[in-house]
C-alpha cells in the first residue's frame, strides 16, 4: 500500500546542498519535497555491523538530516570482510565512533547521534522515542523481539533485515498499518537450531545487498514514494541470484499487535528466546571447566578424550591440539554416540561454549556423567593460551 510521507519537509535547502543532491532533486517523483523530507528526517540504525554499515553510509549520502548509532561493540579484525564502515585503523575502536568518523565524511552535513549502549528493555523506549524510523541491522533474536515490541507499543515503523551465508530477507513492519515481526516469527526458534553469522558465516557483500534495500526503503516511506515492504517480506538467493516475495498477513491472533494482545509491556527477551536451553544451562552447571584447566589436563596427561563440536571449515581454521572433530548435529541425531569411548572422560569444546553445552546435554542423558565442556571453547583457548592462533 502506498503511504503518505512520515515527515514533514524541512524549510529549505542551502546552496551547498542543493549542489550534493542535485541527482536526487531532478527526479520528478522525489524533487525538492522529497530532498527537504530527508533533511527533517530522524532515523535510528540499531547496530553498526554487516547491516548498520551500508546503511549508514546511505543514508548519509541520501541526506538524512539526523543519525543515530546505537552500537556498544568495538571494532574487530573478523568485522572488516563486511563491516565496510569501518578499516583497518579502526581495530579496537568503539564501533559507535568508527561508524560516526566515516559517516561524517561522507556527509558533513548530516548530525549524528551517539547511543554507545547496549539496546535493553530499560532504554529502548527512550530511545526510540526520539526518532521518526528504526532500521533493524541486529543478529540475534532477543534483540529483534525487543525492537518489534518496542516500535509496536511507541507506534514506530522499522525496516528489518537478516542476513546468513549467502542468504538475505528484508520487510517493512509497522503495526498501525500492516504486520509486526512477531507476525511473521510469533516464536523464536529452539536454542541452537539457527546459527548465528558467527558461527555459521555470511557472504561479505550480501550485507550491502540487504542494507541498501532496507535504505530504500527507509527513503520511500520518509519521502512518502512507492509501495514499501510493508505486508511483503523480500527473499534474496545470492547464489541463484534471485528474489522471490511472499505475502505476510497480520495475525488477527498476534501477541503484541493482535486484538487481544497478552503482551502490553516489555518482557525478558533473553529468557523469550532461551539463547541457551534449559537443558543445556543445567547440563553444564557443575560440568565446565576452563582453557587453562584443561591445559593443564593435557599437560598432566589425564585419560580425556577432546572433541569439538563445530563445523570442518571451522576446524580447519584454528584448532586445540588434539582434539576430534565430530559436529553437533552428529550428536543431535545420535550417531556419534556409539563412537565415544567409555574408558574415557569426554571433554566437549566449540566456538565458545554454547554448541558444546548443548552436546553436552545430549551426553549427560545418554549416561555420561562426568562429560566436561570447555567455557569459552576455541576462542578462549587462544586468549589464554595459544595468543598466536588466528581467532574468526
Amino acid at each position: 500500500m502506498s503511504l503518505p510521507p512520515l515527515v514533514e519537509p524541512a524549510a529549505e535547502l542551502t546552496v551547498d546542498e542543493v549542489r550534493r543532491y542535485s541527482r536526487h532533486l531532478i527526479i520528478p517523483d522525489f524533487g525538492m519535497s522529497g530532498q527537504k523530507r530527508l533533511k527533517n528526517a530522524k532515523v535510528l540504525c540499531v547496530g553498526a555491523g554487516g547491516l548498520g554499515s551500508p546503511a549508514l553510509l546511505y543514508l548519509a549520502a541520501a541526506g538524512v538530516g539526523t543519525l543515530g548509532i546505537i552500537e556498544f561493540d568495538t571494532v574487530d579484525e573478523s568485522n572488516l570482510q563486511r563491516q565496510i564502515i569501518h578499516g583497518q585503523s579502526d581495530i579496537g575502536k568503539s564501533k559507535a565512533q568508527s561508524a560516526k568518523e566515516s559517516v561524517n565524511e561522507a556527509n558533513p552535513y548530516v548530525n549524528v547521534v551517539l547511543h554507545e549502549e547496549r539496546l535493553e528493555a530499560d532504554n529502548v523506549m527512550e530511545l526510540f522515542a526520539q526518532y521518526d524510523l528504526i532500521v533493524d541491522g541486529t543478529d540475534n533474536f532477543a534483540t529483534r523481539y525487543l525492537v518489534n515490541d518496542a516500535c509496536v507499543l511507541l507506534n514506530k515503523p522499522y525496516i528489518w533485515g537478516s542476513i546468513y551465508r549467502f542468504d538475505g530477507q528484508a520487510s517493512v513492519f509497522w503495526a498501525e498499518h500492516g504486520p509486526c515481526y512477531r507476525c511473521l516469527y510469533p516464536e523464536p526458534p529452539p536454542p541452537g537450531m539457527v546459527p548465528s553469522c558467527a558461527e555459521g558465516g555470511v557472504l561479505g557483500v550480501l550485507c550491502a545487498s540487504i542494507g541498501s534495500i532496507q535504505v530504500n526503503e527507509a527513503i520511500k516511506m520518509l519521502a512518502g514514494m512507492g509501495e514499501p515492504l510493508l505486508g511483503r517480506l523480500m527473499i534474496y538467493d545470492a547464489l541463484e541470484m534471485t528474489y522471490r516475495q511472499v505475502k505476510v498477513r497480520k495475525d488477527p491472533e498476534c501477541a503484541v499487535c493482535g486484538k487481544n494482545p497478552t503482551v502490553t509491556e516489555l518482557i525478558d527477551y533473553e529468557a523469550f528466546c532461551g539463547v541457551v536451553s534449559e537443558e543445556a544451562q543445567e547440563a553444564a552447571l557443575g560440568s565446565t571447566i576452563t582453557p587453562r584447566q584443561l591445559k593443564e589436563w593435557m599437560d598432566a596427561g589425564e585419560n580425556i578424550h577432546v572433541i569439538d563440536v563445530r563445523e570442518p571449515n571451522e576446524y580447519e581454521i584454528v584448532s586445540i591440539p588434539g582434539a576430534v572433530l565430530v559436529p553437533k548435529n552428529e550428536f543431535l541425531m545420535g550417531n556419534a554416540l556409539e563412537g565415544l569411548p567409555q574408558d574415557k572422560r569426554i571433554v566437549l569444546h566449540c566456538k565458545t561454549g554454547v554448541r558444546s553445552a548443548e552436546v553436552l546435554a545430549v551426553l549427560k542423558a545418554a549416561g555420561f556423567a562426568d562429560a566436561v565442556h570447555v567455557g569459552g571453547g576455541v576462542i578462549g583457548w587462544v586468549n589464554q593460551i595459544e595468543p598466536e592462533k588466528p581467532v574468526y
